[in-house]
């Protein structure tokens, strides 16, 4: 896929224990928007925060949380982005979801895998 000039960026912050039928709810995401054709998705785990309820999660030794804030970032043409949104409507019911317009400057495919590492 190429895609480059104006496109929208779909974030999706929900926490690392969300869940979707005994699955990661980031996993769910990532795999539904393959399945709708978006150009690509990454998934980020943040290292502290806090949302609606106040409390703050962090990553530090003295104080590790198990459910830290996991970022979805997805980037296509704004018409497959909104239609993208009806599906997360089902699997989002806490978190935040945001939409902003963005200028790619350069998404191309990277060069076709060659087999495994090699050996020397």
């Amino acid at each position: 896929m190429r895609l480059e000039g104006s496109a929208c960026r779909l974030t999706v912050i929900v926490g690392e224990r969300d869940q979707y039928h005994h699955r990661p709810l980031f996993t769910e995401i990532v795999h539904r928007a393959k399945q709708a054709g978006l150009g690509g998705a990454s998934v980020f785990r943040g290292l502290e925060g806090f949302g609606a309820s106040s409390l703050i999660h962090t990553g530090h030794l003295w104080h590790l949380s198990d459910d830290l804030p996991i970022a979805i970032i997805i980037v296509d043409a704004e018409p497959k982005i909104r239609d993208f949104l009806q599906a997360l409507d089902d699997l989002v019911t806490g978190g935040l979801v945001i939409t902003d317009r963005v200028q790619v400057r350069r998404y191309l495919p990277g060069p076709a895998p060659t087999g495994g590492p090699t050996r020397s």
